[in-house]
Order: structure tokens, then sequence, then C-alpha cells
């Protein structure tokens, strides 16, 4: 079946990434959220990307002008999935969210299209059981920036059919992005890895090992990364970051998965990082500044 129009839910950081890339690509995008606010945002990042490539003379005005009018947001789901071929979930990382979310989609999409979830940890296979198609369910996980980043994993869930496989392997082709697949497993490849790595910063920091910005450069000029984990999790969002580790601890049963006290805390203060414009940096300035713990 050939894709030519995909629908993004959420039009957050990384569900307008995604609506982005596609409507670049060709695709014609709906992109769906909640709230008007949201899709606003997301639309304004949308075009201020773009604006940033114009004056790189990456892409040209004509080429923004045909992006955003590839670009639908809609706030109703019905709107958002009924004429699509793909269906792309970026929606905060909670199951039961997505677990409604899927249950509603299933009922409104029609019986030949894709569905997809950008989860970063989440299985795959819960999340196709909530459809009526679980062989048509595949994991589709962008990374953040979705624009800049090259990787796409592909996660298959236990009853994810190959076709399934082989459209998402298409449309990261047409995007330019490379694939690796991975079986289903808590966190799959990257986050797996990630994750642990992140919050093993995070407790140095909570023990006094070290200051966050000397973390960020030991790690920056010592592994050759190209941002600091500490800067890396402001970015990625420290309420994701907790929820990713809180279903690792419930998913694998094994405290070495488990979130820094100092974490939950920062969360709970409702410091989440760059769109709080607080989180180990303070961002309300010209320049992140890192604060004290």
């Amino acid at each position: 079946m050939e894709i030519k129009k995909i629908a993004v839910l959420g039009a957050g950081q990384m569900g307008n990434g995604i609506a982005q890339v596609c409507a670049q690509a060709g695709y014609e995008v709906t992109m769906r959220d909640i709230a008007q606010k949201f899709l606003d945002g997301g639309m304004a990042t949308i075009k201020k990307n773009l604006e940033r490539g114009l004056k790189k003379g990456k892409i040209t005005q004509e080429e923004v002008d045909a992006v955003l009018g590839r670009v639908r947001p809609v706030l109703e789901m019905k709107d958002a999935v009924k004429d699509a071929d793909l269906i792309i979930e970026a929606i905060p990382e909670i199951v039961k969210l997505k677990l409604d979310t899927w249950n509603e989609v299933d009922e409104l999409a029609p019986k030949e299209a894709y569905l997809a979830s950008n989860t970063s940890s989440i299985s795959i296979t819960q999340m196709a059981a909530a459809t009526k198609r679980p062989e048509k369910f595949v994991g589709c996980h962008f990374f953040n920036p979705v624009p800049v980043m090259g990787l796409i994993e592909i996660i298959k869930g236990a009853a994810t059919n190959d076709e399934s496989v082989e459209v998402i392997k298409q449309l990261a082709k047409k995007l330019n992005k490379q694939t690796v697949i991975v079986n289903e497993a808590p966190g799959f490849a990257v986050n797996r890895l990630l994750v642990p790595a992140i919050n093993e910063a995070i407790f140095a920091i909570q023990e006094g090992v070290t200051t966050v910005e000397d973390m960020d450069l030991s790690i920056k000029l010592g592994l050759n990364w190209p941002m600091g984990p500490l800067t890396l999790a402001d970015f990625v969002g420290l309420d994701t970051l907790l929820y990713i580790s809180d279903y690792f601890v419930d998913e694998f049963k094994d405290s070495k998965y488990r979130a820094p006290a100092l974490l939950r805390k920062m969360v709970r203060a409702g410091w989440m990082g760059r769109k709080t414009r607080k989180g180990f940096y303070d961002y309300s300035g010209d320049k992140p500044v890192p604060q004290r713990f």
C-alpha cells in the first residue's frame, strides 16, 4: 500500500517534528492535539524551523510555503484519521493515555490504515492489543530533534507483520533517515542504555559528586557526546525521563532502573527542562545557566 496521507497525533516537540519532516517529504499531514494552544504552538515551531533553514539557504520560500500548506492542524480525532494511510502517535509516555487513544483511533481510522507509535519505551504489543489490527501496528521511534536526528527505531510487537515493518522502512527512506529493527523490550535499544546513563549522572549531582556544568563537560569531552547528559535530560523533558524510569522498574522488576529522588523532586516542582524554561539549567535568560543542588 502506498502511503500518501499521514496523521500525527500530538503537536508537541516530537509530534510537530514528525509532522514537519513528513510534510517536507511530500506527504499530506494532519496534526491533531487536544487544545488549540497546542496546535498553535506546534505550527509555530514548524514555521520557526523552516525559517531557520530559509535563512541558511537550505530551503526556498516557495518550499516553506508548500510544507506549511501540507500540514493541517485539527482538534477532532475523526478529522485527523478518517482518510489517513498511516497514523503515527506521539503523545505523552503514559500507558493508559496511549491505550485509550489507540482504542479510539481503531474505531475511526480506515481498516487498511497502518498504526505506529513513537513511544520511547512502552510495549508495542500492549498498545497493538488495544486495536483489532495488531498485525498492522508497529513501533516507529524518532529521535529529538526530529528534523535533525537521522535514526528511526522500528519495533516489532508480538503480532507485527513484515508488511508493517516495510511501510516504516519505506517512510524512513523518503525522510532520509536510517532504521534499525528491534524486537520489543522495554526501552528498545537506545533508551535502554541512555535512560540509565542520564539517571546515573543525576545520581552523581544528587550525591554532590560534581556540578551540573562539570558533569556535562566531563561527558562531552571524555566520551565525545555532542551534549552532556544533563543538557540532554532538559532537552528530552524531565517528566518524560521520569515516566520512562518508572516504566522500566515496573517492567524489569529491577531497582537499577530507578529514578533518582532529585529527578522526582524536580518534576514535582514543575521543572521539566527546556519546555518549562527550568531544569538542570535555567533558560529564562539569554543563555542557559546551570543550577546548584
